[in-house]
């Protein structure tokens, strides 16, 4: 099976940073596609930001110029560096990975168990 495991959440003042990391490990072929998602209380999960291969990336609008994503191709694992947070960041973020388990085979979505940020006024 394939495990990713979230970690860098926490409780942080507005204007200040956290980065997030999330590495994907077990049976792993290929990973196309690797991302971020958040969900406030009350809210649906939208997608924050994504990184396919050969470094494509994007963005939700209320992020641009303030998150960055990045990933290490040789540990399966994706960063988010966000930056100038606001306490409309406030949410459970989930990593997501899109990969195929065998050569030729589907490609499957996967998920983290979800880290909090939690940004005060």
């Amino acid at each position: 099976q394939v495990q990713l495991v979230e970690s860098g959440g926490g409780l942080v003042q507005a204007g200040g940073s956290l980065r997030l990391s999330c590495a994907a490990s077990g049976s792993i072929f290929k990973i196309a596609a690797m991302g971020w998602y958040r969900q406030a209380p009350g809210m649906q999960r939208e997608l924050v930001a994504i990184i396919t291969t050969r470094d494509n990336t994007n963005y939700v609008d209320s992020v641009k110029d303030r998150f960055t994503i990045s990933r290490d191709y040789a540990k399966n694992t994706v960063y988010l560096q966000m930056n100038s947070l606001k306490p409309e960041d406030t949410a459970v973020y989930y990593c997501m990975s899109n990969l195929q388990q065998v050569p030729g085979g589907p490609s499957f979505a996967f998920w983290g168990q979800g880290t909090q940020v939690t940004v005060s006024s």
